[in-house]
Formats: structure tokens, sequence, C-alpha cells
């Protein structure tokens, strides 16, 4: 067994028994939330681990993948293909979401039962706006982006540092063989660091069920379960849109992406799953500079289960409390989540965030948010999931259609 098929093994094992652990904790401890609080601090342990690595990595790929690319025209090129890849997921994972919200409307169950009243969620709403956004987009200093794992920000100054690089030519080369060499240690650094993914999965699944309680998945287990039924479709559409694509290899790509994708599901995280993402990539057969260079974009402009999420989830709320949305403002929505969603990645409870902020635009209460807090997280790991799936197939169909494809390479 190889090291990718070990370490899956163990994350479901960890799975398992943190669904265990967290039922008999919450059925039988006198101070269950004590315990998910301890559980907590194992899996934000695991998190700034990652969170750790993300910055010297994103820099080191995507500063080595612009450079190695040589000119400005092949970044240029690559870059509106990826781009318009990333468009054209986020318009059929809103649209995707919007349909189906509308034929199940699982809002209406809970019509009558919502307090007129709009209590607060607690969430930042107003920095989420097209100003913000636009300002945020440009690091006012590159080691506070890099402090704060602001990945657009990271690159941003990348896509600048690296073409500059390839521009002055063999003066940079001893910089971008260092930078390489970042990168290669960088890795090994993820390696250590997903020794500890199962505890991580274990911990964060055994706290959410010992404070919530397994009633949590079966109170709103027909929104959860339709949900699930989305992010199914949505899976087999980019798998499907992978296949016009890669052919058949696109399913050797899906059990490259399977254990950084179980990863994302069991953490809740896309931003876990990035560096084993990466190395699956290219032992998929992706060039590093194209693997380097379209995935840290994805992480910010391709999040393909948290927008299906968005729209889904906001006609939820308004369905609950006896909206109507007209199929015009449905579609104005969705053109609205399309840029507020963009660069959700470093953004902290990020989805609900980007709803938040889309229900008071609409004059939908803020108050339904609170139907799904308790919720979220078992939504956010399908959501994760998804993520990234879409960014895998998303750089590899780059890769291919730059003739940037290599044989597969064996598994350690």
């Amino acid at each position: 067994m190889n090291k990718q098929s070990r370490l899956t093994t163990y994350i479901l094992i960890g799975l398992a028994i943190g669904i265990i652990t967290g039922y008999v904790a919450n059925t039988n401890l006198a101070n269950p939330t004590g315990f998910a609080d301890t559980m907590a601090l194992i899996t934000t342990l695991f998190l700034r681990l990652i969170k750790m690595i993300i910055a010297p990595l994103v820099f080191s790929t995507l500063v080595c993948g612009i450079a190695k690319m040589g000119d400005a025209t092949a970044v240029g090129r690559v870059g509106v293909k990826t781009l318009g890849w990333f468009f054209i997921a986020s318009v059929m994972s809103l649209s995707l979401g919007l349909i189906l919200v509308n034929i199940f409307r699982p809002g209406d169950a809970l019509l009558g039962h919502m307090a007129a009243t709009a209590a607060k969620a607690d969430l930042a709403t107003s920095s989420l706006t097209l100003k913000d956004f636009v300002t945020h987009l440009v690091p006012s200093s590159i080691v506070d982006g890099m402090a704060k794992n602001e990945i657009l920000q990271i690159v941003i100054f990348s896509l600048f540092f690296g073409s500059a690089a390839a521009a002055i030519g063999q003066k940079a080369n001893v910089l971008i063989e260092a930078l390489e060499g970042v990168a290669h240690v960088m890795l090994k650094v993820t390696g250590y660091v997903m020794m500890f993914a199962p505890f991580a999965v274990f911990a964060a699944v055994a706290g959410t069920i010992a404070k919530s309680g397994l009633g949590v998945l079966s109170t709103y287990g027909v929104f959860m379960a339709e949900f699930y039924f989305g992010i199914a479709l949505l899976w087999a559409l980019l798998i499907f849109i992978g296949f016009l694509f890669l052919k058949g290899r696109v399913f050797a790509l899906m059990k490259e992406m399977r254990s950084p994708a179980l990863l994302a599901f069991s953490t809740a995280s896309s931003e876990a799953a990035y560096p084993k993402t990466l190395e699956g990539l290219e032992r998929f057969g992706v060039r590093n500079r194209i693997a380097s260079f379209v995935l840290p974009i994805g992480y910010s402009f391709n999040l393909d289960g948290s927008m299906m999420y968005c729209t889904f989830a906001t006609v939820f709320i308004a369905q609950a409390y006896g909206i109507e949305m007209s199929l015009g403002q449905q579609l104005t929505m969705m053109a609205v989540l399309m840029l507020t969603s963009k660069g959700m990645a470093g953004v902290p409870r990020a989805s609900l965030v980007v709803i938040a902020a889309t229900l008071g635009q609409f004059n939908i209460p803020e108050a339904g948010m609170l139907l799904l807090l308790g919720i979220d997280h078992f939504l956010d790991m399908a959501r994760s999931a998804t993520n990234v799936i879409g960014n895998g197939i998303a750089t590899a169909v780059v890769a291919k259609w730059e003739g940037e494809m290599d044989p597969p390479k064996e598994a350690a």
C-alpha cells in the first residue's frame, strides 16, 4: 500500500472513530461542550500547521511556474484560458444551485416557523462590497499578505514577481533555483504535517458531534440530503466536462484527487488540501509550471462547491420567510454572488459571510443565517471537497490545452 492509500485509509478510520467518540461524549458527558472545545484545539493546531505552509508554497511554486513559462505572452495565454474555464464553472455551479433549490423548495417546510424579528448572525457582511474587494485585491505589503495568508494577494504579487523574473532572463536564474529549493522543502514539510491529518479529522468530527449531537444531522436531514444530491450532480457535471477534454484519464485524475478531497471533506477546509492537491496533479502528469500557476488562482476564483451553496442557501432562507424571488431577482442575485464570491477563500466562514452580505441586498432577514449555523460544518465538508475536485479538473484541462501534460508518475 503506497503512502497516498495509507493516508486515505487512516483519515477514513479517524472519521469513523470521530463520529462514534462524538456520539458517546454527547450522550454520556456532563459537559460535552468542554470536550468539543478540547477537540477544537487539535483541529486548530493542524489547520495552523497547514496555514504555515500555504504562503511560502504558493509564492515559490507560482513564481517558478511563471518564470519557466518565459514571456508574458505565455503567461497571458494561460491566464485567459484559466479564467475562462473558471467563469464557465462558476456560472454552472451557481445555476445548478438555483435550479435545484427552486425544484426542491426546502425552505417551504419552515414557512411560518421563523421569527419575524431579525437576529444578528454575528458575521461581518460589510467586508465584501465590490469596492473593498477591488482595494483588497492588491496588497499594500506582501509581508502583511503572507502573514494573513491572503492567497489572492499572494497570487497578485507572485504574478508581478514571476513576470519580472522571466523578463530579466539569466540574471534571475539563481533566484528561481533558490525558490525551487524552497518549494521542494515546503512539500517535504507538507509530508510531515500530513501525518497529523487523521488525528485532526478525528478531533473535528468528534467535537462537532459532541457539541450538537447526531440530532443535528436528522433535524436538517432533508435539506442536507438535497444539498448533497446537488453536490453529487455537480461532481458528475465536472467529471463529464473533464472527460470531454481528458478522455479516460479523468478517472486516473479522480483517483489522485481522492486523498486531498477526503482531507478537505474531513476537515471542512479546502486550504488543508492545497499541498496534497498540488502533489496529486504533478503525479497525474500536469507539469509543475502549469499546476503551480493555475491552482493558486483557482483557490480564489474557482470555488465550485461554495458557489453552488451560496445560491442554494440564499433562496432557501427566502423560502423559509415566505419571500418569493422573481426570476429577474434570482438572476441578479446570481450576478452579485459571481462577484462577491471571488477571493472568499481567505475569509473565515467564507460562504456564510457571502450569503449574509447577499441577504441584506435583497431585503431577506439576516436571522435566516441562524438556520444554517448549526449544520454549516457538515455542509462545508461537501463544499470543500467539491472545491478541490473542481480545481483539480480545471488545472488538468488547462494543462491539456497547453500541451503541458506528461505521462502519469509512479506514486511513492
